[in-house]
This record gives C-alpha cells, sequence and structure tokens, in this order.
C-alpha cells in the first residue's frame, strides 16, 4: 500500500463515520417496508458523489430495487463488491442506549442500526475508494457494486436478477458483505454461506378452540405438531428425515485443515451465550466442525392456544411452528422442503401442512482458489496477524448466484468483531476495526489491480 494512501485514510477517518452515520439516519428495515426506497436513493445519492455512475434496477419486487455502480480503474481487472442497505427491525426499543436510527459515538464506537450490517461495510468500502482516487487519481481495478434492498428478508429476486444481468455484473473476483476479526483480533477471511430453507407447520385439528375437559376426545392441536416436531430430529441431533443428508458433499482435506487450525473460542461463546454446555458436549475441534459444516434442523417458535397471563383452560384447535434448516453443499431447499412433506405423510401427520417461507441454496468458493491468497496476503500485511480462513460461515446469504451463475470466487473483509450486536440492540462497530477494514479493502483493490 503506498504510503500517501494509508495517510489518507487515518486523516480522513471521521469524514469516513460521517458518511455511515449519514447512511444509518435513514430508516430501511426490509421486514416491514419502512425507508426502504429513500434509503437506495440516498445510497445511489452518495455513489455518485464518490464518482461512481449509479442507478437503481428493478427487481422482481419493485419495492426493492438494486443499487448498481460502477467505476473504471487503470487496469483490465474488475471486483465485484456485494452488500445490501436494508437493515434488521431496531426492536425491542427499550434495550437501546441511544435512539437506533439516530447513530452516535461512545468511547471509540458508533452506535445505530445498520451500523455493521452493512452500512458500515458500505462506507468502508466508500472509504477505501475516496483514498485511491485521492491519492492515485484513478483506481487500480474496475469497481462495481451491487447493493441490494431485501437481504434481511431472504433476497427474493435477487438470483433472478444476477441472471438477468450477469453481463452487466461480469468481474474477476467478488468480496462479499461483510468480515472482520475473532476475539484474538485475528481477520477471519470466510468462503462461503449455509443456504437455507425456511418453513412454517400448521395443523388445523378442529374448527375452533374449546373446553379442556373435552380433552379425552377432542383432537388438541398443540399436541399433533409436537408429535410431529418429534419425528424430524433425534437425541443425537442427527435430522430423521429420509434423503436429507443424500447431498451433502463431505468437506475437503483442506477445509478440515482449516477448521483444526481456528483458535478455540468455544469458552467464549459459552460465556457470550449463557449457556452452561454445547450438544453432544462438543468442543474444539468437534465444535467447529459441527458449526461450520453440519446441516441443521431447527425449530425458530411455536405458536398455539393461550400463553398469556394467568390461566385458561382451553384446547388449541390450531398450532404452529416455523423452523430453519441450515445447508450445505448440494442440499437444496426445494428438495429439502419436498422431502420434510413426504417425512410427515410417511409418519401420519397428513393433517400438518408445510408452508414454504425462504429458501436459498448453500455456496463455497475452494481453499485452493487465488482469489483467496490475495484476500488472505492483504489482510496479513494490514492487520501484522495471520489470518483464519474460515471455508463457510454458519448463517446464510445470497453467494450463490455469486458463484453459480457468475462464477466467481467470493472471500470476505470487513470491519467487524465478535461484540458488535449484530442484529441486537446497541449494535455497533469499533472505530480502530473500522480503520483495519479500510485499508484492507484498499490493499485487495492495489493487489487485484496488480493482477
Amino acid at each position: 500500500m503506498r504510503p500517501q494512501t494509508e495517510r489518507y485514510v487515518r486523516d480522513h477517518l471521521a469524514d469516513a463515520l460521517a458518511l455511515v452515520k449519514r447512511l444509518c439516519a435513514q430508516p430501511s428495515v426490509s421486514a416491514q417496508n419502512y425507508g426502504v426506497q429513500e434509503c437506495a436513493s440516498l445510497v445511489g445519492e452518495v455513489l455518485t458523489e464518490a464518482g461512481f455512475q449509479a442507478r437503481l434496477l428493478p427487481t422482481a419486487d419493485p419495492r426493492y430495487p438494486v443499487v448498481y455502480a460502477e467505476l473504471s480503474g487503470e487496469s483490465p481487472h474488475t471486483l465485484l463488491l456485494y452488500n445490501h442497505y436494508d437493515v434488521q427491525p431496531p426492536d425491542p426499543l427499550e434495550l437501546w442506549e441511544s435512539p437506533p436510527f439516530q447513530p452516535v459515538e461512545r468511547e471509540g464506537r458508533l452506535y445505530g442500526r445498520g451500523v455493521y450490517d452493512d452500512k458500515g461495510e458500505i462506507g468502508a468500502r466508500l472509504a477505501a475508494v475516496r483514498a485511491l482516487l485521492e491519492t492515485r487519481g484513478r483506481l487500480p481495478c474496475t469497481v462495481k457494486f451491487l447493493i441490494e434492498g431485501a437481504e434481511e428478508i431472504g433476497s427474493p429476486g435477487l438470483e433472478a436478477f444476477v441472471k438477468e444481468h450477469r453481463e452487466l455484473l461480469r468481474a474477476d473476483a467478488c468480496i462479499w458483505e461483510g468480515g472482520g476479526v475473532n476475539w484474538e483480533g485475528q481477520p477471519q477471511i470466510t468462503l462461503g454461506v449455509k443456504g437455507m430453507a425456511y418453513v412454517e407447520l400448521e395443523c388445523r385439528a378442529a374448527a375452533t378452540d374449546s373446553h379442556s375437559s373435552y380433552a379425552p376426545v377432542v383432537p388438541n392441536a398443540a399436541w399433533r405438531l409436537a408429535w410431529a416436531l418429534s419425528t424430524l430430529k433425534g437425541p443425537d441431533e442427527r435430522v430423521r428425515i429420509r434423503g436429507f443428508y443424500d447431498d451433502v458433499v463431505p468437506p475437503t482435506e483442506a477445509e478440515l485443515e482449516a477448521i483444526r487450525a481456528m483458535p478455540a473460542e468455544e469458552a467464549l461463546y459459552k460465556e457470550s451465550l449463557g449457556v452452561r454446555r454445547f450438544l453432544l458436549d462438543a468442543q474444539g475441534f468437534e465444535f467447529r466442525r459441527r458449526v461450520l459444516l453440519e446441516p441443521t434442523c431447527n425449530i425458530c417458535g411455536i405458536q398455539s392456544g393461550y400463553t398469556g397471563e394467568g390461566t385458561k383452560t382451553v384446547l388449541p384447535a390450531v398450532a404452529r411452528a416455523k423452523l430453519d434448516f441450515r445447508l450445505v453443499p448440494e442440499q437444496r431447499p426445494e428438495d429439502i422442503v419436498a422431502k420434510l412433506r413426504v417425512h410427515l405423510e410417511e409418519h401420519g401427520f397428513q393433517d400438518v401442512e408445510v408452508m414454504a417461507l425462504e429458501g436459498e441454496a448453500p455456496a463455497r468458493t475452494p481453499m485452493d482458489s487465488p482469489w483467496v491468497a490475495l484476500v488472505t496476503n492483504a489482510a496479513r500485511t494490514v492487520y501484522g496477524k495471520e489470518p483464519v480462513i474460515i471455508p463457510t460461515m454458519p448463517g446464510t446469504g445470497p453467494m450463490h448466484p455469486f458463484v453459480k451463475v457468475l462464477g466467481l470466487p467470493v472471500a470476505s473483509s470487513g470491519i467487524g468483531y465478535p461484540d458488535n450486536r449484530i442484529h441486537a440492540p446497541n449494535e455497533n462497530i469499533r472505530h480502530d476495526y473500522f480503520l483495519l477494514g479500510v485499508l484492507h479493502a484498499v490493499e485487495i483493490m492495489e493487489r487485484l489491480g496488480q493482477g
């Protein structure tokens, strides 16, 4: 990295944070369609101010446009940056120490909804672009932004958008929405995401709730649903849906070695989450392997009957449960939903309706990709610490069309740290890690420009 570029980043840190505040002050809650269009316009405005040719492009749902921007560079190489401008709902509001859409700085941190996920990442990458333009005159490589507005609700229509605009989005490599450091301050380079099949189960046992004295003879929807749920997974944590694991691709030895090399952090997670033990007493390598590589069947919530204050002797007619299945290559969400329906029928639960709510396929970049080496070496230079390579994150994002449709290698770079309270009250970023995230973005662009 050129010394003058690094100096510019450090000298203009306050300006970069001011841009993040400007973005975070505009609400953009996709789940409620609150401020989304206004934020899309603001993001386009900010990109234009930075020198990009920016435009809003419609998706299948016109409420959530994609902001696309492009700025050419000196070399023939192109970097695609994926981000999103929508945020999670700020609730519960009473737990925020300051209003979620009035970003404030306190003791070296910036607080506000979206300040890390994902508007702070947008601001950091724009800060890197500004520093390069001011100190070099041109970017070392062409930079394209794809910033969507519906990531927090499953990115509906994004894969179709990518397919439709594959020529516009042509690039050599992609940096994902966010990244950061672990508890020890080591940069983490993540190469993939799990997929997801999100469903709602509904059991209707009667036309209306009834008096609980009829329990000996009237079907109880809550019991029916509980019995159906109990067939999905055993105490060994194995999913019992027939064929669930059929398409799972075993991890490579390189991926397993990367997981072995990761630091042991389960004690920190226990303290952070307030749990005494992990399932199956997982620890060390087995803890990390299960979190990163195992597909899951999880109950997100159950609703039935009366759950208010005091007593009400009711026999519920309807029971509902929401489930998510986290998937690994090459599982497909539509296939898992179909197998779930067959499983329930085979176990006598034809009365349990399955409604598919959300689906995303998994994706993963190979460990031996030259892009992984470039991003890793750039992090080593900037952070002065050995990066941790993570084959895949345990969460889900719309990476599949970038890997499978555009054929791009994907890796992460960002400003996060373990206590940023993503999706929770008092979401925050630290100034020091924000600065390092900007410098990492600069180093990546410079190295890609060199080929």
